[in-house]
């Protein structure tokens, strides 16, 4: 209706009336926001950023509980804060759908939340995926699977999980990366799929993001996978491919011990929130010869937030030194790092040749067998599957990709020879041999 019509309809209905209407799911939803009738165990919700899906998801829940088809559930995410901010006490969680008179009580130190009903939901991180060994669920909430870190081993525990109850389910509600386990999913015949995009959700979005992600990334292969929803091929002659990648994933309680261990920074030219990122991405090389990615820590900041986030970084994973690209700032980059970190070792490199032609022989590590991820990377592997022999083929600069192949060069020294940039004058020095390898 036009708004002058609906708020004449809402008038009409009387306040207690309106006052069920708002609570009423059912009337205010989309038809792809409802769940698909059917004898299904698992609904995967693939769709574009702004959709709905989280809500979609909260609600889901919420009708399971109310119905007394759900008592004890499994609410996943990428991480512990994303459970909590966004799943539970984000504009679209489970706190904010229900009338006050049945508002959930969540306990945030025993990560629970109960209903008005008895039933229980325990919220789970992905980054953990042993938190779901042990507990059973007639329920489950995946929310953005396709952005886990340990994707394949947090799914298979839900799914050992779940045998409580007549019919146990799982929903799935993800922005699609044409990963294994999605491609999996999508052909069992027990998976219903939903697929929708941004564009449907205009009306509840300001509009000012709309134009903005329009504008940027309608058309774009980035714009496919985010706006539309789209599950995106790999790109014919890649340097990477997602089965590649896939391949050499590892856990972290399987890494060796570490010979020496870097943190590679690609700093962004401008800062802002149109800015691009600062590659930020530490790997190891091993007592087995095989490098480790361990973290990819990149991010939108100005030069004193991006230089200390390096520097946590180097701390957290016990570093040796800082591999740092100087083409955009000069001795300026350094100076920043000093600026948090004045005795910080630093390895000054400077790009001669084009992204593309550094990353060739980082791509022939992977095929070799040489490289692991520790987790998943899912950022960063976007990049990665987009940079081709020909050059980057994505809508911005792969700065993820360049930190990561500054890193494994440093690890690897026969590849290309960086030069060290030694601390100030008056910085304590490292003892005798062992910063040798950042000198060849």
């Amino acid at each position: 209706m036009p708004p002058d019509m609906r708020e004449e309809a809402l008038a009409r209905l009387g306040d207690e009336k309106a006052a069920r209407l708002r609570w009423d799911w059912e009337f205010w939803s989309r038809p792809s926001q409802l769940p698909p009738p059917g004898d299904w165990d698992i609904w995967l919700v693939l769709a574009g950023r702004g959709f709905g899906k989280t809500r979609a998801g909260a609600e889901w829940v919420r009708a399971e509980v109310d119905a007394k088809r759900a008592s004890r559930i499994a609410i996943v995410a990428d991480t512990a804060a994303d459970a909590r901010d966004v799943l539970v006490e984000g504009a679209s969680g489970l706190l904010s759908i229900y009338p006050p008179a049945q508002k959930p009580l969540y306990e945030p130190s025993k990560r629970r939340v109960t209903f008005h009903t008895g039933a229980t939901a325990t919220l789970y991180s992905a980054e953990d995926p042993e938190q779901l060994r042990g507990p059973q669920h007639d329920l489950a909430l995946a929310d953005e699977l396709a952005k886990w870190r340990y994707m394949q081993e947090t799914f298979d525990q839900i799914m050992f999980g779940l045998r409580l109850g007549s019919k146990p389910r799982l929903m799935i509600t993800t922005t699609p990366r044409p990963v294994p386990l999605i491609r999996e999913l999508l052909a069992k015949p027990n998976v219903v799929v939903t697929r929708g995009g941004t564009r449907e959700n205009r009306a509840n979005l300001a509009a000012s993001f709309w134009q903005a992600v329009h504008d940027r990334y309608a058309g774009t292969r980035l714009g496919r996978q985010e706006l539309d929803g789209e599950v995106v091929d790999d790109v014919p002659g890649a340097l990477w491919t997602r089965r590649v990648l896939d391949g050499c994933r590892v856990r972290e309680d399987a890494l060796p011990d570490f010979k020496r261990v870097v943190v590679a920074v690609d700093p962004a030219v401008t800062s802002g929130e149109e800015a691009d990122e600062t590659g930020i991405v530490c790997a190891a090389l091993g007592e087995d010869g095989r490098a480790y990615v361990l973290e990819d820590a990149s991010l939108v900041a100005t030069p004193q937030g991006w230089a200390s986030r390096a520097i946590s970084t180097l701390d957290l994973r016990g570093g040796d030194a800082l591999v740092v690209e100087v083409n955009q700032g000069g001795e300026m980059v350094a100076q920043t790092i000093r600026s948090v970190r004045p005795t910080a070792r630093i390895l000054e490199v400077r790009a001669t040749r084009g992204k593309h032609v550094r990353a060739e022989p980082i791509s022939a590590l992977y095929e070799q067998g040489r490289v692991s991820h520790v987790g998943a990377f899912p950022d960063l592997e976007d990049q990665m599957v987009l940079m081709t022999a020909q050059g980057y083929l994505g809508d911005r600069s792969p700065d993820r990709l360049d930190a990561l192949v500054w890193a494994l060069t440093a690890l690897f020294p026969n590849l290309i020879r960086p030069v060290a940039s030694p601390p100030p004058v008056n910085a304590p020095r490292a003892p005798a041999g062992q910063h040798e390898w950042m000198n060849r």
